[in-house]
């Protein structure tokens, strides 16, 4: 099988964090190197020199996905302030203005032809909820002004002010969390996931750009020994007709070694179209598509692939996994979650016991008149023997002090007959929260299975490669042995070919053998911050 074909059939699925990069995925398996120059057959366009540090800097700056993943916590942020926003004091006011005239109806109506009145209101006050165990409050000030012609009326104009406050407390139901208060709770921890939930993202980037990396230096590198291989055959071929031009060799024995070329020229295209292939994957993780020269631009690696074993502690990585993945940490905050639901339906299944206590003072300014009475009726006439002012501030000074004060307190109890839907609710709150356990018992058990794979592919990988490296060595042996039989006419030309293309494997072999190594020891690293999806 072909390098291409083995070697594109694996293609990264994660993204990463560059400021934690190096902590979370430790020493890099490659060297900073020059690798090859880039295939001559490239299209024309800016070269993008770039390590793999480099990549990953970019990405986690222009990568949409990771724009699109940063949005989510400042969506949250704004959840939060709309549930906060249920306990910032509300400010009401009135201002009104009205007058009427009506008719007198009786002698007794305070006036011969028709009432006149007029009346100014001027009201403000503060409402809310507080956060203290489910209460509430409203205080008022309000003010009035009165005008009338009524003989009967005492004060013209008559100026009222009025101080009202009252304070509502839940005694049970609503006492240590309501509904405001659940809501606020449940969306904080919905805000934390969402912190986690980028995380993810960030780590899965940065492991999804090495990965793309090193495919894409592999990809180089089996181009190289693609065309290291069209060398040896097109070699051969020249050897050959050499050969049968002083009558060594049948003419008919040259076609093997052609068809043997046409083959290699056809694994070179081969090469290249993977090359292409595996740089619009790097490109598309790596840069904005609003960049400039996004399409055309050609990215040069600068790191090569050199083996350097990587230490691999299971035990420790598993721990590890067990406290920062996460995929764990999202299942723990959704229990929590969880415990807030059970804590809310639970108290909603109390009576509803409520305390409403409430206190006025009020008093009366303005113009205070004595009428003269009818001496046979002692109905009081329209003519105004004595007038005494009092002050406006007069007036609200007796309101503040209370000088005539007013208090009422209040308790509703109310509680349903038979099964409540909040029992319902809670039952089913606690189903979850069962459920919600063990389901997270039985992911801490897939977490463990995954980072024990990551680590016997790191292991794994490390004897592969040196198993592979064996083999290229022992495929060039028989190489130069099965050359030096050719030249001595001890064996056939078909056997040269066959050595080749054995040489050709071997090279191939050991190539995805060390990039396969490099993302081994990526994942391994990945897998105990976040799931690694597609693996």
């Amino acid at each position: 099988m072909r390098f291409d074909q083995r070697f594109c059939a694996r293609t990264a699925v994660t993204a990463g964090f560059f400021a934690a990069a190096v902590s979370v995925f430790g020493p890099s398996p490659v060297h900073a190197q020059t690798t090859p120059a880039m295939p001559a057959t490239a299209q024309p366009g800016p070269v993008r020199r770039m390590s793999i540090d480099d990549a990953v800097a970019t990405a986690l700056e222009q990568n949409l996905d990771l724009q699109v993943q940063r949005i989510n916590p400042q969506l949250q942020d704004l959840t939060i302030s709309q549930f906060k926003a249920a306990y910032t004091p509300n400010f009401v006011s009135t201002v009104n203005s009205s007058g009427s005239t009506q008719p007198s109806t009786s002698f007794l109506s305070g006036a011969a032809g028709g009432i006149t009145s007029g009346r100014g209101v001027f009201n403000f006050g503060l409402s809310s909820l507080t956060n203290w165990f489910g209460s509430s409050y409203d205080v008022r000030w309000n003010n009035a002004r009165n005008t009338t012609n009524n003989a009967f009326s005492t004060f013209n104009p008559q100026l009222n002010s009025s101080i009202s406050a009252t304070f509502i407390q839940p005694l049970l139901r609503n006492f240590r969390i309501d509904g405001t208060r659940q809501q606020l709770l449940v969306s904080q921890k919905n805000k934390e996931i969402s912190d986690t939930q980028l995380q993810q993202s960030i780590t899965l980037t940065t492991r999804n750009v090495r990965n793309a990396y090193y495919d894409l230096v592999g990809a180089i590198g089996n181009l190289a020994v693609q065309r290291q291989s069209l060398q040896l055959s097109q070699q051969s071929l020249k050897d050959n007709r050499a050969r049968v031009e002083i009558g060594t060799m049948a003419p008919l024995d040259i076609v093997q070694a052609e068809a043997e070329v046409a083959t290699r020229e056809e694994s070179v295209i081969l090469a290249e179209a993977a090359i292409e292939r595996l740089m619009d994957s790097l490109r598309a993780l790596v840069y904005n598509p609003n960049s400039p020269d996004f399409w055309t631009a050609r990215i040069e690696p600068t790191d090569t692939l050199t083996f350097v074993p990587a230490a691999v502690d299971a035990d420790a990585a598993i721990k590890t996994a067990l406290t920062e993945r996460t995929d764990l940490r999202t299942a723990r905050k959704n229990l929590e979650i969880s415990d807030v639901n059970i804590r809310f339906f639970r108290n909603q299944s109390l009576p509803d016991v409520t305390a409403n206590v409430n206190y006025n003072a009020q008093a009366i300014a303005g113009t205070q008149v004595t009428r003269a009475r009818d001496p046979n009726t002692n109905l009081p006439t329209g003519t105004i023997i004595q007038s005494t002012s009092v002050g406006y501030f007069t007036g609200l000074g007796n309101t503040l002090s209370g000088a005539f004060p007013g208090w009422s307190v209040q308790v509703d109890v109310g509680y349903p007959i038979g099964k409540s839907t909040q029992e319902a609710q809670l039952a089913r709150a606690r189903l979850q929260q069962n459920q919600a356990t063990r389901q997270l018992a039985s992911l801490e058990l897939a977490v463990t299975t995954q980072v024990r794979e990551a680590a016997r592919n790191v292991q794994t990988g490390a004897k592969r490669v040196d198993a592979t490296r064996q083999s290229r060595i022992l495929a060039e042996r028989r190489l130069e042995a099965e050359e030096k039989k050719f030249q001595a006419g001890m064996t056939q030309s078909f056997f040269v070919l066959t050595a080749q293309r054995d040489l050709n494997l071997a090279r191939n072999n050991e190539l995805l053998a060390l990039v396969e190594y490099a993302k081994a020891v990526v994942n391994y690293a990945a897998v105990q911050r976040a799931p690694l999806f597609g693996q």
